[in-house]
């Protein structure tokens, strides 16, 4: 499909951003007629004044590559694969990050949520799931809320899915991404559950996973890393989701899961 022209992604990420022209044109220093201008395509704006405006409109770097190739220019971002010889170093920081929180579960993925890499504690949450939604690329909300998934296992089911899924919703508002968006619409399609559980040590602080699993029921609280100053497309969108114990006790049982 044919990009859209310059102007119309502009207005687009403008409107997400729930921005007036006035607002964008006073915050990126440009005179409202000139960026009515830009928008209409009757103007071309330098490579460096369309940057500053996507710095204003936050602009993912996927979509700032896109910007720039409709405005005639070159992409200022690459995009390389995590097991690429140039990404060895950061490949080598993720697995380390994952290594290290052993016992306890540890996964990275990418924009769309499929597990580019795990440490050996998820082996917990696969003997829960159907193997075949194992099959690459993995995706981990399917995993979680699908029937054959985690879903039947979650205690607390009805509350997790709505924190999954607000958290999808901010990050599709956050980069508008067609692959996210039909991410979205398949897990809303998966039964819901009508639980009402809301107790746990987190309760009031984080939104808990709550799993029942063949030992014993075990609590977690997560955590998300990112890269603070990526200037590659792969290691802007690489996120890892890091599972800690909510409680004594389901910290107790999972040391004993590592050990047996």
């Amino acid at each position: 499909m044919k990009p859209a022209p310059l102007g119309e992604q502009l207005r687009e990420w403008r409107v997400r951003r729930r921005m007036s022209q006035m607002d964008l044109a006073l915050d990126s220093e440009i005179s409202t007629r000139h960026l009515s201008f830009i928008e209409t395509g009757r103007s071309r704006p330098s490579a460096a004044m369309l940057q500053r405006i996507a710095d204003c409109l936050e602009v993912p770097h996927r979509a700032r590559n896109a910007l720039l190739l409709a405005g005639g220019y070159a992409p200022d971002f690459q995009e390389r694969a995590l097991d690429s010889e140039e990404m060895a170093g950061m490949k080598a920081i993720v697995e380390h990050v994952l290594k290290g929180h052993e016992p306890y579960p540890a996964i990275a993925v990418d924009r769309h949520w499929n597990m580019i890499a795990a440490n050996d504690a998820v082996e917990l949450l696969i003997r829960l799931a159907a193997p075949e939604l194992f099959e690459p690329p993995v995706n981990v909300l399917r995993v979680a809320l699908h029937p054959r998934g985690l879903a039947p296992h979650i205690v607390n089911h009805a509350e997790w899915r709505a924190h999954l899924l607000e958290r999808l919703d901010h990050q599709v508002d956050a980069s508008a991404d067609a692959g996210l968006i039909a991410l979205r619409e398949e897990l809303a399609a998966y039964p819901a559950s009508a639980d009402a559980h809301h107790g746990s040590a987190a309760n009031g602080i984080a939104v808990p996973l709550i799993l029942d699993t063949p030992l014993g029921e075990v609590r977690f609280v997560s955590t998300v890393t990112i890269f603070g100053t990526p200037v590659d497309i792969t290691l802007s969108e690489l996120a890892i989701e890091a599972f800690f114990p909510a409680d004594a006790e389901s910290a107790a049982l999972l040391q004993r899961m590592a050990g047996g």
